[in-house]
């Protein structure tokens, strides 16, 4: 097993210092200085690991410093080889605005088993891990796959809560859902935590579709993997630039569906630490002189654990 306890618990040490450093940030409408914080720590701190570690999901290119960048080489090279995705502040409107739903997150996998995916959209369906795998699919209509969900659970459309992002590019979608008499919980942001929702009853959602983030999409889907839920994505090029760029990063068949097995393989670990509370788990709390997180890990189709630190000010 590469991918030790001794890594998992370093993991989620960073990301808890990695949420506590945008902690002074909190409703100060300082989306970008919030990022930088929890950057900055989490590059640090990575570096500092035993690993020998590449970034494939990252904030941009190389240029776009001090984001964690894709292709960074992280650690002192002393460690096993891992391909590593980051999103230090998922929500940074969240933390800016003192909003709900906020984390700093890190996915971790043994080298070339974590997808490099092209910063673009992607077409998204994730169910829970009681919908019988390849039952829904991208390419059906909202109501065929309203209507399976409905036959495999029994639920009435009216009992059915799908999650989408609020954009106007699923004002089609929206239209549809709310025809079906299906209730709908909108998200202004946040596109790993979103998709995590379906992973548990008492979170209330049972389909998250629409269309966005790829790396957001590939980050959710190793946390969705250890929990054997459903996902199934698309990405989507605008661009003859982001065409390229896809074929650069390895990918040949530009409309290819992806499973979650064709994401991320084998060993991996998933951590994201509250910022602000939201559905998932607590935010950065200060408590008698310590900062409290919670963060939620997943390892290795092994176990998902939520964890709660206290970490005194320094």
């Amino acid at each position: 097993m590469k991918l030790s306890q001794e890594l998992l618990n370093n993991l989620v040490k960073i990301t808890s210092n990695s949420a506590i450093a945008c902690y002074p940030y909190i409703g100060k409408n300082e989306k970008i200085l919030a990022d930088k914080a929890a950057t900055d720590v989490m590059r640090d701190q990575l570096n500092k690991l035993n690993i020998d570690g590449k970034v494939v999901i990252g904030e941009g290119e190389l240029d776009e410093a001090p984001m964690l960048y894709i292709g960074e080489i992280l650690g002192n090279g002393n460690g096993p080889q891992i391909d590593i995705a980051v999103d230090p502040v998922e929500g940074t409107n969240f933390v800016a605005k003192n909003l709900p739903g906020s984390m700093s997150v890190l996915a971790v996998a043994e080298k070339g088993n974590l997808l490099n995916a092209p910063e673009t959209y992607m077409d998204k369906i994730v169910t829970g891990n009681h919908i019988p795998y390849g039952s829904m699919d991208i390419d059906f209509t909202v109501k065929k796959n309203i209507n399976i969900y409905s036959e495999i659970t029994g639920k009435k459309n009216s009992e059915i809560v799908v999650c989408i992002l609020n954009r106007p590019r699923h004002k089609k979608i929206i239209s549809e859902l709310k025809k079906l008499n299906v209730n709908i919980k909108f998200l202004t942001d946040g596109d790993v935590s979103a998709a995590l929702l379906v992973s548990d009853k008492k979170f209330n959602v049972d389909i998250y579709m629409g269309i966005g983030g790829g790396p957001e999409g590939v980050i959710a889907a190793v946390a969705l993997n250890t929990l054997g839920c459903n996902f199934q994505g698309r990405f989507l090029f605008k661009t003859k630039s982001d065409k390229r760029r896809a074929k650069e990063m390895g990918i040949k068949d530009l409309n290819k569906k992806y499973e979650i097995n064709d994401i991320v393989k084998g060993e991996s670990i998933f951590c994201a630490t509250g910022i602000t509370t939201g559905d998932l788990m607590n935010g950065v709390i200060l408590k008698n002189g310590k900062y409290v997180t919670e963060t939620i890990v997943t390892h290795n189709k092994s176990f998902l654990e939520l964890v709660k630190k206290e970490v005194s000010i320094t």
